[in-house]
């Protein structure tokens, strides 16, 4: 099969999986009291972002998981906990999420008061720069929380070799524009075409690990089997 057709594969198993979970959730309307499975993937959607290749809606823009390392307790929520960011100051850390982070650097590209000197330096914010990052920080949240998500249930223990990883690694790959043949390319306006990042901004995603990888088509049965079991 052509890269296209898989790609509307891919579509089909979307939409398959939101009849299974009811409905796209916000980040913005999502707390850590809703049954949310321990371990899974996501995969947001972005208004203003339409396929225009491989059929019609919304086209993915970012695809992720968690606990790839051994060992790692992290859960599903507080994974997208980190890319909503803080409910009280309506700010968040970018340096515990690489989504926040990439989308706070196109906004400084694009947007000359959204400036900020210390953004993605170090691996903590010191308590000096808090108060100089919260715009920015407020802005991403704005963006990320009010982008449409899927989430599915893929219950593995964390490695690098979990099937998590395995999906996240190849639906990328999969959708990802790089060096490829563009299909379901972004729109004018997308924000990730300011982003400095040259695989975020060929890529089309909101993702710069796996996107100038291969994919194996036999991922996506792999991904149907799980969807058929939530």
């Amino acid at each position: 099969m052509s890269r296209l057709e898989d790609i509307e594969k891919f579509y089909e198993l979307m939409d398959m999986l939101e009849n299974k979970v009811g409905e796209k959730q916000l980040l913005h309307q999502c707390n850590g009291k809703m049954n949310w499975p321990e371990r899974g993937m996501y995969f947001f959607f972005e208004p203003g972002e339409q396929r225009t290749s491989s059929g019609n809606g919304c086209r993915v823009v970012r695809i992720g998981t968690h606990a790839v390392s051994a060992r790692s307790k992290t859960t599903l929520w507080k994974r997208l906990l980190q890319h909503k960011g803080c409910s009280k100051t309506g700010g968040g850390n970018h340096r515990g999420s690489v989504f926040r982070k990439i989308v706070g650097l196109s906004l400084i590209n694009k947007t000359e008061e959204l400036n900020s000197d210390t953004w993605g330096k170090g691996s903590s914010t010191p308590k000096e720069v808090r108060p100089q990052e919260l715009p920015l920080e407020r802005e991403v949240s704005n963006i990320i929380r009010y982008m449409p998500f899927l989430w599915l249930k893929v219950d593995d223990e964390p490695s690098k070799d979990s099937q998590r990883a395995y999906l996240e690694k190849n639906s990328i790959a999969l959708l990802s524009n790089w060096n490829k043949e563009p299909i379901d390319e972004p729109s004018a306006n997308w924000l990730g075409r300011s982003c400095p990042i040259e695989k975020v901004k060929a890529s089309g995603l909101w993702n710069s690990n796996h996107v100038e990888g291969e994919y194996d088509p036999a991922f996506l049965d792999v991904l149907e089997g799980y969807i058929e079991k939530m």
